[in-house]
């Protein structure tokens, strides 16, 4: 039996994925947080052979960071980075982090599945591109990183002030943001494009 320890923030992920798990007759579910800090320490703490981790968890914590710090640690846990994010350098830093694989949420369960399996097999499981998708009158590839870090939070319904000191920038900076990210969309107001990202599946928001 694989010990997993799934790493996410976000419930309707967090049900989906554990249900998931415990539905497995190859794997059982040894603990479920929702921040990546926490990672290692559970790890101390709880046998684990498998880490599903969410690239950006609870307090803004970066997944692959904290993947880097458990293999320099604990080089045989395997690790796969889940994300529904699309920013470009997610699958590089994920490499240069030594993540085992990579997985889209948006695949669906029964893929990460066969991801776990081929991972635990010794295999490094990664996308061939980036996934793209449609949004408004643009595409996810068209979005930069940082746009991509305040359409999250605008999904999550943090207030412009709110992003800005999550994302340690002004206010001012967020407001360009969502002007450009209007811009590329065709959407004028939040309640459009969140409507679209969240009806695409591209972001969850927190629940």
């Amino acid at each position: 039996m694989v010990n997993v320890l799934l790493v996410e923030d976000t419930r309707m992920s967090r049900d989906c994925i554990s249900g998931y798990i415990k539905s497995s007759e190859h794997y059982r579910l040894a603990a479920t947080i929702s921040g990546a800090g926490m990672a290692e320490i559970t790890c101390m703490r709880t046998p684990v052979d498998l880490i599903l981790m969410d690239y950006r968890t609870e307090n803004n914590e970066d997944g692959i960071e904290a993947a880097a710090v458990i293999k320099r640690h604990m080089p045989k846990i395997k690790i796969i980075i889940v994300t529904s994010m699309t920013s470009s350098d997610l699958i590089s830093r994920a490499r240069a982090a030594r993540a085992d694989s990579f997985w889209y949420k948006e695949a669906g369960d029964a893929e990460l599945l066969t991801v776990m399996d081929r991972t635990m097999n010794g295999e490094s499981v990664y996308p061939d591109a980036t996934l793209v998708v449609p949004i408004g009158n643009t595409t996810s590839a068209s979005i930069t990183p940082m746009q991509l870090e305040v359409l999250r939070l605008v999904v999550k319904g943090y207030s412009n002030p709110a992003i800005a000191e999550e994302l340690y920038i002004s206010v001012n900076d967020v407001k360009w943001h969502l002007r450009e990210i209007y811009q590329k969309t065709g959407y004028s107001d939040r309640v459009s494009l969140v409507g679209d990202v969240i009806s695409k599946h591209f972001l969850v928001p927190g629940l």
